[in-house]
């Protein structure tokens, strides 16, 4: 019998046109955060290191998950098909001096207002696109980091996590400026919408507007991280 083994280690234009092009069932299925590697009397319950769904993120889980990522000769990145299981090579899993961690939270107010909650939606395949480029990106930049990059998507009540990132790297300055180059371009690039809910009405916030090829978009993101 398989027994399962739990790995704890972490412009409205432009959305409603991208939105009117994907069928309910992809827009609304909620990207897993879980995925099942199996091999003949085994299963086991692995955290991908790149997702975008509904689940309460867990920084602990995701943080683990990239630490064993580190020390096996493969690793599930996303839950999306054609996205999944690429293969890393693997690394020293003492090797690394430093893990950084980002959580961007729902605060409870913006702009002068009063928000009572916010909602995120998000074309799932497309955003963990994004995350995969954006852990290229990285690894191209700062080639001994390593990324985890989980967003949530739904109703998010104020002060819960609504985007978490973890680095690891030999060298705390890497790992501290590879996290803030991965926020950067998640809010440059992620098909991700935001829509406010605050006292007397509601309104979407502008979500990705750069180009993914834009260099210039990609500069400023690597200056931001570098300051």
């Amino acid at each position: 019998m398989a027994t399962a083994r739990s790995i704890t280690s972490g412009s409205a234009g432009v959305r409603a046109s991208v939105l009117s092009r994907t069928p309910a069932c992809v827009r609304h299925r909620g990207g897993r955060r879980a995925a099942l590697r199996r091999t003949p009397g085994y299963t086991e319950v692995v955290t991908p290191l790149l997702a975008i769904g509904p689940d309460r993120l867990d920084v602990e889980r995701i943080a683990a998950a990239l630490a064993d990522a580190g020390s096996m000769s493969s690793a599930v990145r996303s839950t999306v098909p054609g996205h999944a299981s690429a293969t890393h090579a693997p690394t020293d899993p003492g090797r690394d001096g430093a893990v950084v961690t980002f959580l961007g939270l729902v605060r409870n107010h913006n702009m002068g207002r009063s928000v009572r909650y916010l909602e995120y939606e998000a074309y799932e395949p497309l955003a963990l696109k994004a995350f995969a480029r954006i852990d290229a990106e990285v690894r191209e930049r700062w080639p001994t980091a390593r990324l985890a990059l989980h967003h949530r998507i739904g109703r998010l009540q104020i002060g819960e996590a609504s985007v978490a990132i973890v680095v690891r790297s030999p060298h705390r300055g890497d790992a501290y400026a590879a996290c803030r180059y991965a926020i950067e371009r998640v809010k440059q690039i992620a098909p991700v919408w935001k829509r406010e809910f605050f006292d007397g009405g509601d309104v979407w916030i502008e979500g990705a507007t750069a180009n993914p090829d834009d260099a210039r978009a990609r500069a400023e993101a690597e200056r931001a991280a570098c300051a």
